[in-house]
């Protein structure tokens, strides 16, 4: 086997530089080792300078030397500080609200509208939200905006108004992804809110007005068709039976009796009529 491939990767010269990098120094020890013995020589009046006290929801980012110590955020509870050397960054852990102002967007179907939301985001490592971007609260907000504007843009105005909850579910998703190494968890979006141009709500009206109106048409139509299907049926049964059809009229005069009416229409068979002309001409 080739000695060099055997070469442990620590070896390496890039390898050598980078761990240097990561080390405060002899000249970083040596300021350590001094802030030490001075709170050493000033106790106990310096360790009221020495001990911060972290809260429960809070995170403490410890720089020794400008550089992250242990690379791991300290609390909650009490930690030590070491004066003139170290110096740190509270982080808070609880969720933030984050309100998105109305956003004029152009529709996929050239609407305009305003839309506004609410982004809810906390942070999930202090170290990364430090480290990793300036402001992070200043960051997540104006991503916010953008990616707000970027995906509803894709929309139809039906689909906005219609998919509220996945329209929601997609801008997370994204915002997720893209604050995730600034250690942001974007626990829920919400979409607030849809205004429309007065002109488009009356015409989205009126269009809801006409589509109620035709199913109505529709309706009365398919009404009246069963209708005269039942009516149809109805005749030729009682074209069958003579006695039916009185005993039908004797049902409409009860039910016309049943309502109080002064007046009473009696129906007189028609064959009836045509042999009391047909005595009155023999006679």
């Amino acid at each position: 086997m080739d000695p060099q491939r055997e070469t442990p990767e620590k070896n390496n010269p890039e390898h050598l530089i980078a761990d240097r990098r990561e080390g405060i120094g002899v000249c970083g020890w040596i300021l350590v080792s001094l802030s030490f013995v001075l709170v050493l020589i000033t106790f106990p009046i310096s360790i009221w300078a020495c001990i911060k006290v972290i809260r429960e929801y809070e995170r403490a980012v410890v720089f020794r030397l400008g550089r992250i110590l242990s690379k791991k955020a300290k609390g909650p509870g009490l930690i030590l500080i070491l004066p003139c050397t170290d110096t740190f960054i509270k982080v808070d852990l609880r969720t933030v609200t984050c309100n998105i102002p109305p956003q004029e967007i152009l529709t996929k179907d050239a609407v305009t509208t305003q839309v506004d939301g609410v982004v809810y985001y906390r942070i999930h490592s202090a170290v990364s939200a430090v480290a990793n971007v300036t402001d992070v609260h200043s960051a997540t907000f104006l991503l916010a905006q953008t990616t707000l504007r970027n995906v509803l843009g894709t929309q139809s105005l039906a689909q906005l108004l219609a998919g509220r909850e996945e329209i929601a579910h997609s801008i997370q998703a994204i915002l997720d992804s893209a604050t995730e190494q600034w250690g942001i968890k974007v626990a829920r979006v919400e979409i607030k809110d849809v205004r429309i141009p007065v002109a488009m709500q009356r015409a989205m009206a009126a269009e809801a007005e006409a589509a109620r109106e035709a199913k109505a048409k529709i309706v009365a139509a398919e009404g009246e068709m069963n209708a005269s299907k039942a009516l149809k049926q109805a005749s030729m049964v009682l074209s069958e039976s003579p006695a039916g059809l009185q005993l039908r009229y004797l049902q409409t005069l009860t039910a016309l009796a049943a309502e109080n009416n002064s007046t009473i229409v009696f129906p007189l068979p028609i064959n009836m009529l045509e042999s009391f002309g047909q005595k009155n001409r023999g006679g």
